[in-house]
């Protein structure tokens, strides 16, 4: 997308974003552009997830208003400097691949902890390739970048140590009973709250660049969006909904916290933590790997980050890979 289509798109999205009428042409006039070509871009947005509506004689308006992520205002949430960039953007057809494409990017340098949040995403990705489905102005998508100079092998139980970052966050808000399931997912009241999703670039042996991406529901109303599994969002709990900088700025800083201890020691000291989270601990559970099917019980994880699973067997380890978690 052309960055004057994108500066267009965003000066439109903050103009409508107060959820009151704004006329096709006041809008134009703020943006310099036709009626026309305003329609043209609002349609767009609306493909793109954002609920608009027009009503003759009065113009454009939102389902309902929200504020606009600003990193400006993430950082003044935030009670500690870092050296990373913290970057929003309007539009972005995913967190994780603009990332990745600056990874790619020799010329381009990233701190660790740099992070990239968007309003809006084209096409948000989560496990396994499937769709992540983010509200315009109801969710908080983002992506962090982290290196690992010792390679693949320092990673080991990295997403479960970003779920244990973000119900440490949720906590400040108010959120008390936030709860993981391994490998990536946060769990409010036995429904999804959020996703985490981890790529990685780099060769065997060298450093590992890490892209840590994350999909949290703030505002998605369960009888108005079907994710395909049952969801809940921060509204529903708080029963009203957060400030979403204020939320930003406290995730992202926990995760700062957290990743600079898992980088030096590891995830051993963690899992205590994370098994005190775990939505299934010592609970019978199905695991399909494949074609492959297991039942047992949840005995935690291991310093690795391996799910371990109670069989008649005895005690197996699972790694990830193409693995669903069900309990029953």
């Amino acid at each position: 997308m052309k960055q004057a289509s994108k500066l267009i798109r965003q000066q439109i999205l903050a103009l409508l974003a107060d959820g009151q009428f704004h006329s096709g042409e006041v809008i134009a006039q703020q943006v310099g552009l036709s009626r026309t070509a305003v329609a043209g871009h609002i349609s767009q947005l609306s493909d793109w997830g954002l609920d608009v509506f027009k009503v003759k004689g009065k113009g454009y308006r939102l389902n309902r208003p929200f504020t606009l992520l600003n990193a400006e205002h993430i950082k003044k949430h935030q009670n500690k400097n870092r050296l990373a960039v913290i970057n929003v953007a309007p539009v972005l057809e995913s967190t994780n691949s603009e990332l990745k494409k600056r990874i790619a990017n020799s010329r381009e340098e990233l701190a660790n902890g740099d992070t990239v949040l968007a309003e809006i995403q084209t096409a948000g990705r989560g496990r396994h390739g499937r769709q992540w489905l983010a509200p315009v102005g109801g969710s908080l998508t983002f992506s962090m970048y982290w290196s690992f100079p010792d390679g693949y092998q320092s990673m080991t139980g990295l997403s479960l140590l970003v779920g244990v970052a973000i119900c440490e966050a949720l906590q400040t808000m108010g959120v008390d009973d936030a709860q993981v399931k391994w490998p990536n997912d946060i769990y409010l009241g036995h429904k999804k709250l959020a996703g985490i999703l981890i790529e990685v670039e780099g060769q065997i042996g060298a450093t590992a660049h890490c892209v840590i991406g994350v999909g949290l529901n703030v505002y998605v109303p369960a009888d108005e969006f079907d994710v395909g599994q049952p969801h809940t969002d921060l509204a529903a709990v708080l029963g009203s909904e957060p400030d979403r900088n204020e939320l930003a700025a406290k995730v992202i800083a926990s995760l700062w916290e957290h990743l600079d201890g898992f980088a030096a020691h590891g995830f051993d000291r963690y899992v205590p933590i994370w098994e005190s989270l775990d939505i299934f601990a010592d609970k019978k559970i199905v695991l399909q790997m494949g074609e492959k099917r297991f039942c047992g019980v949840d005995r935690g994880v291991d310093a690795s980050g391996a799910l371990l699973v109670e069989t008649e067997d005895g005690i197996t380890r699972f790694h990830g890979g193409e693995v669903s978690l069900r309990g029953y």
